[in-house]
């Protein structure tokens, strides 16, 4: 889990707009219940025009 913060910390400050305007990242986290249990991921991805790159754990 600190990891996914570690690096959702450093896409926020990478997207602060130092070099130009801000680009927003976006966050989604899924929680699911099955019979094998509780499972978590989440992705996080920053757009730039036609241009997009994310990250998913």
């Amino acid at each position: 889990m600190k990891i996914v913060l570690l690096f959702v910390g450093l896409t926020a400050l990478t997207a602060c707009g130092a070099d130009g305007p801000p680009i927003t990242p976006s966050v989604n986290t899924t929680v699911s219940v099955g019979s094998e249990g509780v499972r978590t991921s989440t992705g996080v991805s920053v757009t730039s025009g036609p241009v997009t790159v994310g990250a998913s754990f």
